[in-house]
């Protein structure tokens, strides 16, 4: 039997998740979905103390840029999102059963600044490498999109120190 690799887990790291839907399948396609979805995350936030500096809800898959506070586990956040985002799915959909998603979730400690600007940039660019969007700001189901409308029910604002590598100079007016 082979087994997936060993996760690690670290007391308050900062790690960048990323989760795909059951075979690749278009299930977040759908606008109301993903803001179904993203509803689940701000719940998880109000029951789990973390932070969200950046995500991305793409048609396949989800991308987190994550915090949990010391004490927590990313494994249970993750998992409860995941969990009743899917029973969700499946009562909607009727279906007793069934995965929504697939394989584990994906995480990686990020160790330094250069790290976290580097995904955070990759995270924002997904939607437009997908051709989704014409710039990336333009997803709505993004952090950077968030971050420059100053909406913080989902995002948190990482140090302002480090703001302006993230909007490339343009720190937005509500920053200021």
């Amino acid at each position: 039997m082979v087994m997936g690799h060993q996760r690690i887990l670290e007391d308050g790291a900062l790690y960048h998740v990323t989760s795909e839907i059951d075979r690749n399948e278009m299930d977040l396609q759908s606008s109301w979905i993903k803001e179904i979805l993203l509803t689940f995350i701000k719940k998880a936030k109000e029951k789990y103390p973390f932070e969200l500096f950046n995500f991305c809800i793409m048609d396949n898959h989800i991308h987190l840029l994550i915090k949990p506070e010391k004490g927590q586990s990313l494994s249970i956040i993750m998992q409860w999102i995941k969990g009743n985002f899917a029973r969700y799915w499946n009562k909607l959909h009727n279906k007793k059963s069934g995965h929504l998603w697939g394989k584990r979730f994906f995480s990686k400690i990020i160790n330094d600044v250069r790290q976290f600007v580097q995904v955070f940039k990759y995270i924002d660019q997904n939607p437009k490498r997908a051709g989704l969007v014409k710039e990336a700001e333009d997803w709505t189901f993004g952090g950077l999109y968030h971050h420059l409308c100053g909406r913080t029910d989902v995002v948190d604002i990482p140090r302002i120190a480090i703001l302006e590598v993230f909007f490339l100079g343009k720190i937005p007016e509500w920053v200021r």
